[in-house]
This record gives structure tokens, sequence and C-alpha cells, in this order.
């Protein structure tokens, strides 16, 4: 195994005698959209980026669905697989078998395996005090999937969160290896506090997060302030609280912002200060939804943030 992997890492790392090293995850949700073949595709999206955020490409998959089928046909659930091949596919990564049960709830993913190359491998433990945060996808998806479940959101605002649910995070993945970034976390369902948490306890590091200079998207503040926030963002935020010091000017919907539980989230990045602007023209090169210095690492308790008004200097 590798040594510096520790138990809050997006995916396992696994060094067979003789052989590459191998990362491996598995991950699967409940549906965020109506349509079954995006359902497959963000399903799918959201468990290869496990694999992506240790720094590896997927190279093969399971499937994994419960399904009810006392209340949908055989149809939408081959449209679902359908969804979930062809996002693979488009990962270069392939779905080889796996498993169907019957289920009340409906629920799809993928159990990932890819490779990695051990020196490169973006483990959270490998963050270093000084280190700036890039964060490549807006936050709010949490929320945005609470809008959809009511249908709050306009068809302009839908197109928005599935185009930013089904963009894969190898461009983002690809980035950071290129800018020479020491550790990655992809942001899910802990939210960006959260994983942010994570990743600074692993590196034996504390974190100071520039609230104005984290992206989301624009619809969100004003379905916060009005409650539309999953219990899932709630618990988010009650858990970092107590590892946390907010400025006193943020307002409650924008912490819960800050915790939001995303699908397919971004990957937030640890990377040298001086390959910060290495690795946002590598970001710009290759279109990734979002591509902005969040904060950064620091010496101090390991896991605490501290969030302040501004942006980074």
């Amino acid at each position: 195994m590798v040594d510096e992997a520790g138990p809050v890492e997006d995916a396992a790392l696994l060094r067979p005698e003789g052989g590459s090293p191998l990362v491996f995850t598995v991950d699967f949700i409940t549906p965020i959209v109506d349509d079954p073949e995006t359902f497959g595709a963000i399903a799918a999206a959201n468990a290869l980026s496990d694999v992506y955020a240790m720094g590896g490409e997927p190279r093969v998959a399971l499937a994994i669905c419960g399904f009810p089928t006392d209340v949908l046909t055989i149809e939408v659930l081959t449209r679902i697989l359908r969804g979930g091949r062809d996002k693979a596919a488009e990962a270069g990564c392939a779905i080889v078998g796996g498993h169907t049960v019957q289920d009340p709830e409906l629920k799809y993913g993928l159990c990932v395996i890819g490779v990695v190359e051990d020196r490169s491998a973006l483990c959270q433990t490998r963050a270093c005090a000084g280190d700036r945060l890039v964060l490549t996808k807006p936050l709010g998806l949490g929320i945005a999937a609470q809008a959809i479940k009511k249908r709050r959101l306009s068809d302009a605002q839908l197109e928005q969160a599935v185009a930013i649910m089904t963009t894969l995070n190898k461009s983002a993945k690809d980035a950071a290896l290129a800018a020479g970034a020491h550790a990655a976390t992809d942001v899910t369902g802990f939210g960006f506090l959260g994983h942010l948490h994570h990743l600074a306890s692993a590196s034996g590091l504390s974190a100071r997060v520039f609230a104005d200079a984290v992206p989301r998207l624009d619809f969100v503040r004003s379905l916060a302030a009005e409650g539309m926030v999953p219990g899932g963002s709630k618990d988010n935020l009650a858990y970092v609280e107590p590892h946390a010091s907010f400025d006193s000017s943020l307002a409650e919907e924008e912490r819960l912002i800050l915790a939001d539980a995303q699908t397919s989230g971004g990957l937030l990045i640890a990377v040298p200060p001086q390959a910060e602007a290495s690795l946002l023209r590598e970001l710009e090169e290759r279109g990734t939804p979002a591509r902005s210095v969040v904060g950064e690492l620091l010496s101090g308790e390991p896991g605490g943030l501290v969030v302040v008004r501004g942006e980074p200097s």
C-alpha cells in the first residue's frame, strides 16, 4: 500500500508487487434529474471523479444499480445504464459488468479502477504549508438539486447545473499534474469546507479561505436565503463549525453555500505558490468550469479553517 494515503483519501491506492499503482473507488447516488440518461451520466461523472482527485486515469468500471421494478420500467433502467456507459466511454473507461438489485429507492453508480503514477499521486497527505488552493467548479449544486426537485429552476439554470455536473474532472486533473500540484480532493458530499478540512487535517495544516473568491452558481444565494438547502448541507456546516472561524459579516446562507453538499463537484487543488499562474493557465487552456484561487494552506492547528472576506493577494 502507498504509505501516505490516509483514511480520508478520495480513493484507495494499491501498489501491486512488480506492477504499476492502482487507484480504485466506489460511489453511487439517487436521482437528481428526471431524464434517465442524464442521471446515469451525472452518477458516472461523480464516481469517476474520485480517481481524478487522486491524479489517476480511470480504466475499467463495474456498474451498481438499485432499481424499483414495481415503479419503473426496464426501459428506464436501460437508459440509465446507457447514460453511464457513454460518460465512462468519454473518460476512456470501459464498463465491463456490474450488479443490479431490486430496491425501493433508485440508485446508480460505479466501482472504478484506474492507474496512477506513484510520484504524481495527488494524495491529501502531500499538501504543504504555503500551497495555494484552486477550485475548478462553482459551488451550489446541492442547492440546485433541491431546487430541481421543487421545479424552481428555469430551463437555463437547469441546463447550467447539468452541464457542470456532467463535466468530467479529467481536464482539471491533467492541469494539476502539468502544473506540479501537491495534492487534491474533489468537492462532493462533505461540501467545500468539509473536504478542505479533511485535506488540511491529512497534511497537518490549517487553511485560510477567501469567501469572496469562491465561485458559486449565480442563482443559489437567493435560493439558500429562502431556505432551499438540503439537509446534508446543513449537516456539513454543523460538522465543520467546531473547526472553523467565520468572518462575522458572512450571512448564514453564505456559510451554507460554502458547506453545500455537491454532486460531481470540482477539484480542490493544492499547488505551490510559484506554480499558481501555471495551474490557472493550464485550467484555462483546458476550459474547466471555474479556475479560482480560493485560499491557502498554513502552518497551524491541523484541519483548522479561517474563512475571511476578500480576495487573495
